[in-house]
Order: C-alpha cells, then sequence, then structure tokens
C-alpha cells in the first residue's frame, strides 16, 4: 500500500512488516486512544506497531501533572490487542537517532500541530513530516483525558461523597471536617428540592388531570347521568327483591318453628290430662271405698243399740 506515492513503501510492505511508531502520554487511558492506536496498526497490511509512553517526569515538566503513574501507562497500552510492542521513556521530542535504533518506518499520530513545550520547534513532529515519515491518524470527538478530568472537576463534590460512601476516609479524600458536613447537607437539600419538585409536577399533573375530565363531564354528562340512574334503578330492583325474598324466608321459617311449638305442647298437655284422669279415678274409688266402709260401720251400731 503506497503512502503519498512512495513506492518505496509498498516494496518495504512487502519485504517484511512496516514499523510504525505512535506515542503519546495515554494518560486515563480511554476508547480515543485505543481507536488512534488501531488506525496507526492498520496502516499497512504487514503492520508492526511500536508505542512509545513518555515517562512522569518528562510529562509533567512539559504537559503537567498525570492521574495515572508511568507504569500504569505502560500497563494499560501492553494490554491493547493492537500494540506489538511498548517503549517506555519515550521522548518527547522525535530524533533520527531514535528512529534508526527502533528501525521505525513511519511515525502516526493526527495532522494537528502538537506544541513543542520543549522549545526546540512550533510541532513535536515537524521532524517526521519533513522527512516524509508522518502516517496521519484521525481524532476521536467527544473523549480526550482532558475531557475525562473536566468531568470529575465538574462534579468533584459528588465524587468526594461518592468515595465517602464506599468507605474513604475525608483525609484520603483532602477533605476537612467542615467541608465534608457542608457537602452532606447540601446533598440532603438537594434531595429535599428534588422532592418538591416531584410533587409540585404530580400538583400540575393532577390539574390538568382534572380540567381534562372537567371537559369530559360537560360534553357527556347527560348520558353519564341517565346511564346511572339506570343502573341504580336496577340495583335497587334487584336489592328489593332479595330483601323481600330474605323476609319471607324468615317469616317461612318462623312459622315452621311456631307450628312444631305448638305441637310439641300439645302432646304434652294431652299427656299431663291422662295422668290427671287417671288420678281422680284412684282418688274416687278410694273415697268410694272409704264412705262404704263408713256406711257398713253405721250399721253396725245401730244393729246394736235396736237389739239393746
Amino acid at each position: 500500500m503506497a503512502i503519498n506515492g512512495d513506492d518505496k513503501v509498498s516494496e518495504t510492505a512487502s519485504d517484511r512488516p512496516v514499523r510504525v511508531y505512535a506515542d503519546g502520554i495515554y494518560d486515563l487511558f480511554h476508547f480515543g486512544h485505543a481507536r488512534a492506536i488501531e488506525q496507526a496498526k492498520k496502516s499497512f497490511p504487514n503492520t508492526y506497531l511500536l508505542v512509545g509512553c513518555c515517562n512522569d517526569k518528562i510529562t509533567n515538566k512539559f504537559k503537567g501533572k498525570t492521574v495515572m503513574t508511568e507504569s500504569e501507562r505502560y500497563e494499560s497500552l501492553r494490554h491493547c490487542k493492537w500494540v506489538d510492542e511498548v517503549i517506555p521513556d519515550a521522548p518527547w521530542v522525535l530524533t533520527t537517532e531514535f528512529l534508526d535504533k527502533h528501525k521505525i518506518d513511519y511515525v502516526a499520530h493526527d495532522a494537528l500541530p502538537y506544541a513543542d513545550a520543549s522549545g526546540a520547534g512550533n510541532d513535536v513532529y515537524e521532524f517526521v513530516k519533513s522527512i516524509g515519515k508522518f502516517k496521519e491518524t484521525k481524532r476521536t470527538e467527544g473523549i480526550s483525558t482532558s475531557d475525562i478530568i473536566m468531568r470529575i472537576v465538574k462534579d468533584y463534590n459528588q465524587y468526594v461523597l461518592r468515595n465517602l460512601d464506599r468507605g474513604y476516609s475525608r483525609e484520603e479524600l483532602g477533605v476537612s471536617f467542615v467541608k465534608e458536613k457542608r457537602l452532606r447537607v447540601n446533598v440532603k437539600l438537594k434531595k429535599l428540592q428534588e422532592k418538591v419538585k416531584e410533587q409540585q409536577e404530580k400538583i400540575q399533573t393532577v390539574a390538568k388531570t382534572a380540567g381534562t375530565h372537567h371537559d369530559e363531564w360537560v360534553e357527556n354528562a347527560d348520558r353519564w347521568v341517565v346511564g346511572f340512574l339506570e343502573m341504580f334503578e336496577e340495583g335497587c330492583h334487584k336489592m328489593g327483591t332479595a330483601i323481600r325474598d330474605g323476609i319471607q324466608q324468615k317469616l317461612l321459617r318462623q312459622e315452621s318453628e311456631e307450628n312444631r311449638r305448638l305441637i310439641q305442647n300439645g302432646l304434652a298437655n294431652a299427656k299431663e290430662e291422662h295422668i290427671s284422669d287417671d288420678d281422680g279415678f284412684s282418688k274416687g274409688e278410694e273415697n268410694y271405698h272409704h264412705d262404704h266402709e263408713g256406711f257398713l260401720n253405721e250399721s253396725k251400731i245401730e244393729n246394736k243399740i235396736v237389739k239393746k
């Protein structure tokens, strides 16, 4: 595959893997880094990709403090599948000696001028561009290490509370006692505001619904009233029938119970009258015998008196 019409590149690619070099800081390694490395790896059909990463000392001097240490950044690159070799302690500005040492054919990076803070030139890649060994890659919009750091800084308080809730001490986070309490109070106030807002939205929804129902009621009032009255009348009829049937059943049960008691009482009275008749007959017979004996005795007495 020819680059900028250079036939020598095609010959090199066919003879051996093209050695492409991509360098950077690669702090907070993200998919934007990975895509740039992927483009460099796919620059030629047969590419051996070397990735250089600057150490902490030179990075802090020319760019600023990193979040990840140099060893963490080296290790992140080693786990990227597009990387064939990681070169630690990469130089800030490339030189002929460095390119020759690592047998680098091309340097891959995006084409935007990268300011040379070391003072060696206006663009870090000015030299490799001038000798025709620069291979352009495209940046991924919307993602960068600076963007990620900006998100953290913007929501700093939330991330402090997040880590406090996960067991980090305020001393580890560099937060004073007063600041910690203020952050927690602010969080509670924010939650309260969210609840108030939620209730307000509910009230507005109810008000809108009530207005809609009012219009609907006005349009359908007659039909709904007639329907309600029909249902009410039918319900009253069913209820009246059920009450009437219940009363009739209750009266029948009472009448049946009353008849049963009357029959039982009648049988009991008849039995008592029979017993009373038997007792009267016995007493009458007893009186008869008693009176007869008395009559006989009196007759005997009279006969004795006559004889005398």
